[in-house]
């Protein structure tokens, strides 16, 4: 998708929704793509973008022409988000101070790690949200590298590829295929709606079994 048509027609739309939300239209049209365990390290950021994937592997014998990440970053667009899969590996850092004022120069929406980061602090001082699954010190440098960028990667159990879909906010990530945007928003969309609409009756004191009954919440995310 086209990162114009994306951000003309669908950002907004997506801002408006929770991965929650998100997440049930996911399972209602028949798509794996909630990612549990990754969270923001800081704050109540809320990102959406196109994914520019980066893939790390072992440091060994063979070497890496560029630190990790220098790539991803040079070739991303404004709006994009970098998706980082490190195989959950939460004791090496595969982000940190540096990569974070590059990012957020080139006005990158934040960073999605399947492991950890460091520098936590100044990315925070920078305004730069980075969701992962948790905080070291210790430099990347001898110990991980990066295999390869914009190539299909996996977060959690989740399969992400160049330019899918992703939110992030305080209750994790949602992935979304391109193809299936139409589909996916438009079913968050009448969930949000219904939610508000049962929170609204509640509110107004009618009882929850009443209001569970009006609504069929049981069967909501049924075919």
């Amino acid at each position: 998708m086209e990162r114009e048509i994306f951000d003309q027609k669908y950002r907004k739309r997506l801002e408006r929704l929770s991965t929650t939300n998100i997440s049930d239209s996911l399972d209602k049209v028949g798509v794996r793509g909630a990612v549990i365990g990754i969270r923001p390290l800081f704050g109540l950021p809320k990102v959406v973008g196109l994914a520019v994937t980066i893939k790390i592997t072992a440091a060994g014998m063979t070497k890496s022409k560029h630190h990790l990440g220098t790539e991803a970053i040079a070739s991303a667009q404004k709006g994009d988000l970098i998706v980082i899969d490190n195989r959950g590996d939460t004791r090496n850092n595969c982000w940190g101070e540096v990569l974070t004022c590059a990012a957020k120069m080139k006005g990158i929406s934040g960073v999605i790690i399947d492991g950890a980061a460091r520098d936590v602090d100044m990315c925070d001082e920078m305004g730069f949200p980075v969701f992962a699954r948790g905080v070291v010190p210790i430099t990347a440098r001898g110990r991980i590298m990066q295999e390869d960028y914009n190539c299909l990667i996996r977060l959690g159990d989740v399969q992400v590829r160049p330019a899918d879909i992703l939110v992030g906010d305080i209750n994790g990530i949602v992935v979304i295929p391109p193809e299936r945007l139409d589909d996916v928003l438009s079913e968050a969309e009448m969930i949000m709606e219904k939610e508000e609409n049962m929170k609204k009756d509640i509110l107004s004191g009618l009882d929850i079994l009443e209001v569970d009954k009006k609504y069929n919440y049981e069967q909501m995310l049924k075919k």
